[in-house]
């Protein structure tokens, strides 16, 4: 493996791995619900009415997250494609590319610490993750988010290693780095990562009773340089909104999160811990017991850095009511590298008799998955998949592999394993299975209806309001309610509606008051899995010629 570490082959294998994670299902899966349809439509409403500053959700103001994330979206469909474009891709392009800017700066600073050993490993662990390479599929910030994070902490790293004599001093141009990477991830989702550093340097400070070394990073003129990358957008959307929006973002989405569970994503302290195995995997293999050898290994300053990197902000997150899956990506970097050092330190704590027992439960966390692969298709798509066996069998087999050589005690095989496994599954499941479970993307199958019907003018849509739907038809979609959906079918042939079955009963009452006989056109049916309920859209349009 040396020699795989040697001048730009890191970064050059570092990239080829996420191109083959990252790239497979990028343009095939369909807007998913909730969160990156409403981002990726919001962009779209950038691009067509030209105004950069707000951001809205059709006629609404998304006083959700800033603007960061938009303006890479806006950038990258101006660059490959068009505002008019229906295809999903150019709003992922700059995810896929923030996370692979993210494992290329974690193997960058990395390599400070622990050497370019560790550092190539703990990137492919994190390059592998399930929950990166999931977020690298999705046009929103989480995947930007991270790149920021580790655009800070990397130079934040660098100070403190060489107040511990681990590293030369680091100049200004690493000062600006950390203070330039501030100032952008204030743009892409506010404070998040600010208070992920605070609790990193408030750890550090405290366990080694020295701030002394903060003083290198020019606090002064650096929130200046931070301030004058958010302020100016700051400054122009409260003049846009009279104040509005930043109201709106603390009351309607910053203070919710933190008293209660948001949008019924909740969950008990502890939560992240019980899904570790999942959203890490399949390099939640050796997470707990590098993490034993790194509690072990706590006053190294490199091992002490990454402590205080992921503890207090998974923490953090642990106590916030509100809680998705994605929230602790933040810290998986940091983890990622300790159980490389594990690994290529050959940690004690990775031959014991609970390590054992963990890898018997990862290997069970493997079959579900394996098992989730071959089922899908036949609760959610046309029935069995031959194209759900390869993957499930790579799941299984490469699993497998790497269970026997943890349980041998072949560490830098198990994890090279995990890595192939990654590779191996991830491609089949976003590219061949995914995109086939057409129960499950209810708003593809109703746009492909609507396309096939000729008409004229907006949809209206009643009872079904996923924003996937609005990004596939247009911003002129009309989401409403059923006595609005019958009222529309007054314009002729050339109207088309479409009716969930939770308001079909008032829909034909009021075309039966208004005296309009509505005619099936089309039925979808599927899970709308936002609200966890099976759906049927039904497409009614009257008699008639257009």
């Amino acid at each position: 493996m040396e020699r795989l570490t040697l001048g730009f082959r890191p970064y050059a294998l570092l990239s080829l791995l996420c191109l083959f994670l990252y790239m497979p299902g990028l343009a095939s899966v369909p807007p998913l619900d909730r969160d990156e349809s409403r981002f990726i439509q919001a962009t779209r409403q950038m691009l067509e009415t030209g105004d950069f500053i707000r951001i809205q959700f059709q006629g609404e103001m998304r006083a959700k997250k800033p603007v960061g994330a938009y303006w890479a979206q806006a950038a990258s469909v101006s660059l490959f494609s068009d505002k008019a474009t229906r295809e999903v891709w150019p709003y992922r392009l700059p995810s896929a590319l923030a996370a692979w800017a993210a494992v290329m700066m974690t193997f960058a600073f990395g390599r400070w610490m622990f050497g370019r050993e560790t550092a190539l490993l703990g990137a492919a662990l994190l390059a592998s993750s399930l929950i990166l390479v999931s977020e690298a599929h999705q046009g929103k910030s989480d995947a930007l988010l991270l790149a920021t994070a580790v655009g800070a902490m990397g130079p934040l790293s660098r100070f403190y290693m060489a107040s511990k004599g681990a590293a030369p001093a680091p100049g200004m141009v690493t000062a600006l780095v950390f203070w330039i990477a501030i100032g952008v991830t204030i743009l892409v989702k506010g404070p998040v990562i600010p208070a992920v550093v605070l609790l990193t340097i408030a750890a550090l400070s405290i366990s080694d009773r020295n701030a002394g070394w903060l003083v290198g990073l020019r606090p002064f003129t650096g929130m200046i340089v931070a301030a004058a990358i958010a302020a100016p957008w700051f400054a122009a959307i409260s003049q846009a909104t009279g104040g509005a929006f930043v109201g709106e973002a603390v009351k309607g989405d910053l203070l919710p999160k933190l008293l209660g569970a948001q949008e019924s994503h909740g969950g008990w302290p502890g939560t992240y811990l019980a899904l570790a195995a999942v959203t890490l995997w399949p390099g939640s293999l050796l997470l707990w017991p590098a993490l034993a050898a790194a509690w072990r290994e706590r006053l190294r300053p490199q091992v002490r850095f990454c402590l205080a990197w992921a503890g207090p902000a998974w923490i953090m997150f642990e106590l916030v009511p509100t809680k998705l899956p994605h929230y602790v990506l933040p810290a998986f970097p940091a983890l990622t590298l300790l159980i490389a050092a594990a690994v290529i330190g050959g940690a004690p704590t990775l031959f014991s008799r609970g390590a054992k027992l963990w890898y018997g439960v990862w290997a069970l966390v493997a079959l579900v998955l394996a098992g989730l692969v071959v089922a899908a298709p036949m609760q959610l798509g046309a029935g069995f998949a031959w194209i759900s066996i390869p993957s499930a069998a790579a799941i299984l087999v490469m699993a497998g592999f790497a269970l026997a050589q943890a349980l041998k005690g072949q560490m830098r095989g198990a994890a090279l394993a995990v890595v192939v496994l990654a590779v191996t599954s991830f491609q089949v499941v976003f590219e061949g299975v995914l995109p086939q479970l057409d129960g499950m993307f209810v708003s593809r199958s109703a746009a492909q209806l609507v396309a096939e019907r000729p008409h004229r003018g907006a949809v209206v849509v009643a009872g079904y309001a996923e924003p996937s739907l609005v990004f596939l038809l247009g911003t002129d979609t009309k989401l409403t309610d059923a006595a609005n959906a019958a009222n529309h079918l007054l314009n002729g042939p050339a109207a088309l509606v479409l009716v969930a079955d939770r308001e079909e009963q008032a829909f034909f009452a009021k075309s039966a008051e208004i005296g309009v006989r509505p005619v099936v056109v089309g039925v979808v049916k599927g899970l709308n899995y936002s609200r966890g309920k099976r759906v049927v859209l039904t497409a009614y349009a009257v008699e008639g010629k257009l």
